[in-house]
């Protein structure tokens, strides 16, 4: 069975300083500091892009009211059963 990854690797470049700094701060809260730089990272797209302005946000209510009240639990299956629609047209 092939493993994924569920976090890709990257290289970046800190001055001795940052790392310093991180070092403690990872310490002292228990963390990696990969960790402490990926909520850093969050922490930063978040300021970037406030939940209210996030793009993905904009598809909500497109379908308009649809009256089916499972979709929210069984929405894979009615996309199936859309997919298979459309493939038979």
């Amino acid at each position: 069975m092939k493993r994924t990854l569920k976090k890709r690797p990257i290289q970046i470049y800190l001055d001795k300083k940052q790392d310093e700094v991180l070092k403690y701060l990872a310490e002292k809260m228990g963390v990696s500091k990969a960790e402490l730089i990926r909520r850093s990272v969050n922490d930063f797209l978040r300021e970037k892009i406030p939940i209210d302005k996030d793009p993905a946000l904009e598809i909500i209510g497109l379908g308009g009211k649809i009256g089916i009240s499972d979709l929210s639990i069984r929405h894979d299956e009615y996309l199936i059963k859309i997919e298979r629609k459309e493939r038979i047209k």
